[in-house]
């Protein structure tokens, strides 16, 4: 096997690889700014004399119009229609129905839809869909949410095995291929996708008793706002109507000095009409505000008396507010690519914009309680809010959420356009069994349907699109031909092969494995797939000129599969979405992830060399 050397067009194309990785693990910038960044960076060198061979100007943006970008556009389209419909409240109550009442038997139902469902659209979309209906099983079965979500995230992730639609990398993975390699197609993965999926579902209905937590969570039920007050605070506690007069000693105090003072909490104040669920710490207390206090009697009484403020037998000003039929406590989780993200709850105006006092911010294990108003809002940020059914039933639609809430009062919803989006799902799954249409072509005309019959709206269907996964996507394909035309990849996978000496080829697939199972955990999938397949083609190639029998198709699958094993740590959107609603720790995926991630690997391992 002639031996490499590394050229100059080689040593930039590493050092930019190394730049890549260093900005994807430090996120010093957002990881779809530092993909444009490298793409932008890779178009100046190729300007400096004796670079020209880096990459082709001309093509550097054909990312852009990709049959692998305009698939993932499609897709998200099509999960959105699907989402508009309704069709997941009917799916609930079937799983219901056939899941019985007990953990062991509800975990495979549940986990098993969400893993098919997630097999034709992505799965943080999957995993938004059922979060609803996860917390209407939790409430109806008294199963703790926390022992519910981790197996349907799971489930939603390795899903996305299942079809060559299911996940970003599998969609990607044909467009990497080198001309002339037999692309895959849509079922091609399908055996393996399954037994990862059956794996995972028996995993936990075995192990669940013993790795998954019990937090107690309650946020799947709307709850009257004393009831909830009364579970948070304590117990035997009531609530007051009070009305500060101009010679009382609250006036002037914080919110904070009086509650540390007087042992009691303020969860309403109004005046002039302005009523604030859930004021902030710094708020003063005017005279004729009205408040409305929780408190033990006797603190209550106390209060009363040393403080001057006129006390109210029933509540006034505070009844509609407080009505458990009129409005009470949701909570909502911010989605990932929400237009909210990077922005404070004071800056979004969120009373007046969506009917939503916020109480306290869950971020992942901290709880944010003290200025939270002004704390920039993350992706998957559970929020506790006060707000009226009404509005709570809006914002199901609304993509800037999820609501966890599911069981509230309200109108049950009765869609008409059901058939034509499951009509449009067939006829694109259709087109891409039986049709030679590229895959953008099918789905993008099951997206286009949706659209023109009403499932939803164009303005909908740009918000459905989480641009920036498009952006990160389309920005890296140009480093990924970089290294494999410059044979970048080819001389990592000779050196590697001469480090690692004669092994069996299971040994540098699994070496390929792990590496792809380490790169998704610090960097996305996409980014991961993008570098990681032509290193590992020339892995197979470089193997096969020493007299291994690997086969780089095979290989390049492997990285695709191997990108989808993210459970150990919460930095996949599907964990990260989860991790507040299920009231999850970091060690508590540590403790489950670090099993499913050995099991995921072996499985996958085991079914590639027989399925191939």
């Amino acid at each position: 096997m002639e031996n490499l050397t590394l050229t100059t067009d080689m040593m930039v194309v590493l050092a930019l690889l190394a730049f890549t990785i260093f900005l994807f693990v430090s996120e010093v910038v957002r990881v779809d700014v530092a993909a444009v960044s490298v793409m932008v960076l890779l178009g100046l060198l190729s300007l400096i004399p004796g670079l020209g061979g880096i990459t082709d100007p001309d093509q550097l943006f054909a990312g852009f119009a990709s049959n692998a970008v305009i698939s993932i556009i499609a897709v998200m389209i099509i999960g959105a229609g699907l989402d508009r419909t309704g069709v997941m409240h009917r799916v609930a109550a079937f799983i219901m129905q056939i899941g019985g009442t007990t953990e062991r038997r509800i975990i495979p139902a549940v986990s098993g839809t969400v893993g098919i469902v997630s097999s034709f659209m992505q799965n943080v979309g999957a995993t938004a869909l059922f979060m609803p209906v996860m917390s209407r099983i939790s409430n109806r079965l008294d199963i703790p949410l926390s022992r519910l979500l981790m197996p349907m995230g799971f489930a939603a992730i390795v899903g996305g095995t299942i079809t060559l639609v299911g996940s970003s990398p599998l969609i990607l993975l044909n467009d990497l291929l080198p001309e002339g390699m037999e692309p895959f197609g849509l079922f091609d993965v399908t055996p393996i996708g399954l037994a990862l999926l059956v794996s995972a579902i028996i995993y936990f209905v075995v192990l669940g008793p013993y790795v998954l937590p019990s937090a107690v969570t309650t946020g799947g039920i709307g709850e009257s706002t004393a009831d909830y007050f009364r579970r948070v605070y304590g117990l035997n506690y009531e609530i007051r109507e009070l009305r500060v007069g101009r010679d009382s000693s609250l006036v002037g105090l914080t919110v904070a000095d009086t509650e540390s003072r007087y042992g009691i909490v303020i969860i309403g104040s109004s005046i002039n009409n302005d009523l604030r669920m859930g004021p902030w710490s710094g708020y003063e207390i005017e005279a004729g505000a009205y408040l409305a206090v929780l408190g033990s009697p006797e603190a209550l009484g106390t209060f009363v008396e040393t403080t001057g403020v006129r006390a109210r037998r029933e509540l006034k000003v505070f009844r509609n507010a407080m009505a458990p039929t009129k409005s009470g406590i949701a909570e909502l989780v911010i989605r990932p690519g929400s237009r909210l993200i990077g922005k404070t709850v004071t800056e979004i105006a969120m009373r007046r914009t969506y009917g939503l006092s916020v109480l306290r911010l869950q971020r992942g294990e901290e709880l944010i309680r003290e200025g939270l108003r002004d704390v920039p809002l993350q992706a998957s940020d559970t929020l506790v809010a006060h707000c009226d059914w009404e509005s709570l039933a809006r914002l199901e639609g609304d993509r800037d959420f999820v609501i966890v809430t599911s069981d509230y009062p309200r109108e049950q919803l009765r869609p008409s356009k059901v058939p034509h989006a499951l009509f449009f799902l067939v006829v694109a799954l259709g087109m891409i069994l039986f049709t030679n249409l590229p895959l953008s072509v099918a789905l993008l005309t099951g997206a286009l349907g949706m659209i023109l019959t009403g499932v939803i709206e164009i303005d909908d269907a740009y918000r459905a699109v989480s641009w920036k996964t498009v952006f990160l996507l389309a920005s890296l394909i140009p480093l990924g031909a970089a290294v494999e035309n410059t044979g970048t990849a080819a001389w990592i996978a000779q050196n590697t092969l001469d480090i690692l000496g004669q092994v069996s080829p299971w040994v540098l697939q699994a070496t390929i494995f792990a590496l792809a199972t380490f790169f998704t955990l610090v960097m996305s999938n996409v980014g991961a797939t993008v570098l990681l397949v032509p290193l590992s083609i020339n892995f197979a190639i470089a193997a096969q000129l020493a007299g291994m029998d690997a086969d780089p198709r095979v290989f390049a699958l492997t990285v695709a599969i191997a990108t989808s094993n993210s459970f150990l740590i919460p930095t996949h959107q599907v964990n990260a979405l989860i991790m507040g609603p299920g009231g999850y720790r970091v060690k508590d995926y540590l403790k489950a992830g670090s099993i499913m991630t050995i099991l995921f690997m072996v499985v996958a391992l085991i079914m590639l060399n027989i399925i191939f």
